[in-house]
């Protein structure tokens, strides 16, 4: 009788740490998601992005195990952030088409840099693709979305925290891919073009958005979004051995 009170109180206090932990980090669901909206298209909604976060929260209350190292913030962010581009996934909101495209901008950009030794201009990716400037920029345009949520894939795959909490008996292999993976896009994002490599980093490290960046580097919200296009696709064509 003694076991089963003694159970019933750690669901009840387990149930009650959940709840405080929900409210508590609500704001940090509402953070996340507006983040993230800046960079998806107009169709996905930001009552979308909170709600499936909220789910993500509820699991990462329910999962968190601090014996693990890591912070509940840092757990919490992952798991919120995977919940909500889980839902966008679901969505299937890029055509087909965009994705075709995409892959032409990255293999005409791997073929132009294997032939010239530098880094690719808008002008020769235009040309390689025997479009002009103006289409190819609705191009960079059409892929924001997807390429922002791309390169997000490739941060949250190369997440060193979640792989370390998901798995007590990591295959040494993996980690050993994990490590290589690691330090080659690390030396791709390294390579990029400077203007490029700021973007990337105002935008991850300092979670601007896409109109602040714009603002700091003196260019329109609209070119920025290409930019960061660019530098994704570009990371593509350095990164397509790991394809």
């Amino acid at each position: 009788m003694g076991l089963i009170k003694s159970n019933a109180a750690e669901k009840v206090e387990s149930r009650e740490w959940a709840r405080e932990t929900v409210e508590k980090h609500a704001p940090l669901v509402n953070r996340i998601a507006r983040h993230l909206l800046a960079r998806m298209p107009a169709n996905v909604q930001l009552d979308d992005l909170v709600q499936s976060g909220m789910i993500g929260l509820l699991d990462a209350a329910s999962k968190y195990d601090k014996t693990k190292g890591a912070s509940f913030e840092t757990y919490a962010g992952i798991r919120i952030q995977g919940a909500m581009l889980d839902e966008v996934r679901k969505g299937d909101w890029t055509p087909r088409s965009v994705h075709r495209k995409s892959r032409d901008v990255s293999k005409a950009i791997q073929k132009i840099e294997a032939r010239t030794g530098r880094h690719a201009t808008d002008k020769e990716i235009a040309e390689e693709l025997e479009t002009d400037l103006d289409s190819y920029y609705h191009i960079l345009q059409d892929a924001t979305g997807t390429r922002l949520f791309s390169f997000d894939e490739i941060s949250e795959g190369a997440d060193p925290v979640l792989e370390t909490l998901d798995s007590d008996l990591p295959d040494p292999l993996d980690n050993l891919q994990h490590s290589r993976f690691q330090q080659d896009l690390t030396k791709a994002i390294d390579a990029l073009p400077d203007r490029e490599k700021l973007v990337l980093s105002l935008y991850y490290d300092e979670e601007l958005n896409l109109k602040e960046i714009g603002e700091i580097i003196g260019v329109s919200e609209s070119r920025v979004s290409q930019i960061h296009s660019l530098a994704a696709l570009r990371l593509r064509s350095r990164m397509s051995e790991w394809s």
